[in-house]
């Protein structure tokens, strides 16, 4: 379960995969349905809304402490190689788990949220380096 939890909030937050694994019970506001953390490449803090998806995941998650236990100690390069390894096995080819930032710097645009709001949620510091991601993205 704590696998599947990690890759839908990869999803839903777009957040680098080292970010996701390290989130804590604590970085959740379920009253105003809000996740705050600092992102660990720029330091650059995040508050993300949590949409009904994204709230879900996270039921059934911890309710103190890190939210993912295990994926929080394991080395990133393993987390990523295990991703590639389930997706081979269910035929799925060209995916990993940095396609879901790809993907997220994209699915804000056709809701109208602005560039530079979906810049700052990915943590990129340069607009040159989240275009790049756009061009990325599939």
């Amino acid at each position: 379960m704590e696998r599947k939890r990690f890759y839908e909030l990869c999803w839903h937050l777009g957040g680098s995969q080292g970010d996701i694994a390290s989130l804590k019970a604590e970085d959740v506001d379920w009253e105003n349905q809000t996740i705050s953390f600092t992102r660990k490449k720029t330091g650059v803090p995040v508050i993300l809304h949590l949409g009904a998806e994204a709230l879900n995941a996270l039921e059934d998650l911890p309710g103190e402490g890190l939210l993912f236990p295990y994926l929080a100690r394991v080395r990133a390069g393993d987390r990523a190689t295990e991703f590639k390894q389930r997706c081979v096995g269910l035929g799925i080819h060209g995916v990993s788990l940095h396609s879901y930032r790809y993907a997220w710097r994209n699915a804000p645009r056709p809701a109208g949220y602005p560039e530079r709001f979906a810049q700052e949620a990915l943590g990129h510091n340069s607009v040159a380096v989240h275009r790049a991601y756009a061009k990325r993205a599939r």
